[in-house]
């Protein structure tokens, strides 16, 4: 036997344990980033994915689409608009949303992930009400932006069932049939709390949380949701990693038991977290 392969041998023992630990048990992954982006990156998260799922694991993938959606705006002569760094959807806006995340970005990644191998079912959140929500209310009107009441996992429950990887869109519908724009990370944080999941893994373009934001040896590997307010107070957590953050906390404190911010700009980042003692990015739990 090479050395080379018997290193790969011990690589497989050594995740023995962690596939034991997982297997049967739900992983929800939030999808977004540079990751969905770089090809080679999209190539390494659809293989963890299969892989995953052909070892037991009962993933489910949650995506957004923020540059496809910009792109086909700017495409139809519609202005992308932020407010407080949420998207300002209007009725045209919601409609170029439902279409280019239900449609082009959930079957894109559901042929990628059928090209790796794996057998994937594209979902939305308005198949059989899946997420419904009513309109957001606040100091600012956001248009038809979401807020959730309610998550029938059903259809997810139904797909993992049947052996497929459910990749769900984001978008929700309302009492009266509306479509509301609906953030990732909050929909994966709920979806994965209704799924009664053992993880929530929420991908985007950082380390994790650092103690500071200018230096990546300063990861904070473990937090007690406990400890958050104190880190939003020192301004350890601060910008655009607060609604991340409050979305893991919310996993947690809805009884998932642990949620995992990782950097999807490293390659198979997902394998590393869950089939590693050591894992990537910071916990929360």
């Amino acid at each position: 036997m090479t050395s080379e392969n018997q290193s790969r041998a011990e690589i497989l023992v050594d995740a023995l344990p962690f596939i034991q630990s997982y297997n049967d048990k739900i992983v929800v992954v939030k999808y977004g980033g540079n990751a969905m982006t770089s090809p080679e990156l999209k190539d390494a998260v659809m293989t963890d994915l299969v892989l995953l799922s052909l070892v037991g694991v009962r993933v489910v993938l949650v995506h957004g689409g923020g540059p496809e959606i910009n792109d086909m705006l700017d495409r139809v002569g519609l202005e992308s608009r932020f407010i407080d760094g949420l998207r300002y959807t209007d009725a045209p806006t919601a409609e170029i949303v439902q279409m280019v995340l239900a449609g082009k970005v959930n079957k894109g990644l559901v042929s990628l992930l059928q090209q790796h191998g794996g057998t994937a079912l594209g979902l939305c959140g308005t198949d059989a009400q899946m997420i419904r929500a009513h309109r957001m209310t606040g100091e600012v009107d956001l248009g038809q932006v979401g807020e959730i009441d309610e998550i029938d996992t059903g259809l997810i429950v139904d797909a993992l069932n049947l052996g497929y990887i459910p990749v769900v869109a984001t978008v929700a519908t309302g009492e009266d049939g509306e479509i509301y724009n609906i953030n990732a990370d909050t929909a994966a944080a709920r979806i994965a709390a209704a799924l009664g999941a053992q993880k929530l893994i929420v991908m985007t373009d950082i380390r994790g949380l650092l103690r500071d934001k200018n230096d990546e040896s300063t990861l904070i590997s473990n937090v007690n949701v406990s400890e958050v307010p104190y880190y939003v107070k020192t301004g350890i957590i601060s910008g655009g990693m607060i609604p991340k953050i409050e979305c893991c906390v919310e996993a947690v404190r809805r009884g998932v038991p642990n949620a995992t911010i990782i950097d999807g700009r490293i390659p198979h980042a997902i394998l590393i977290e869950i089939l590693t003692s050591e894992g990537v990015g910071t916990m929360f739990s």
